[in-house]
């Protein structure tokens, strides 16, 4: 698990390797980092973390921007709310 700074607003979180529930555990506790209207760069390869991520983001309200899915590697861009 790596979760550092892009750039001012935009963070990366890599959850690559990991399976469930720990992309989802370790995205939630990186939007507790952000700020409000922040992006976090969300990587996984797990495909089933992309359904309790998604299911997460409904029940915080927070907004899945970017959704990119390619090869079996995930990379959605969240936008804390």
């Amino acid at each position: 698990m790596k979760f550092e700074k892009k750039s001012d607003g935009l963070f990366v979180l890599n959850v690559e390797g990991y399976v469930c529930p720990h992309p989802q555990i370790y995205t939630k506790k990186a939007l507790e980092k952000v700020n409000v209207g922040d992006i976090v760069e969300v990587m996984f390869d797990n495909p089933s973390s992309g359904e309790s991520i998604a299911v997460m983001c409904e029940n915080t309200g927070d907004e899945i921007v970017a959704r990119n899915d390619e090869a079996g590697k995930f990379r959605w861009d969240i936008r804390k709310v």
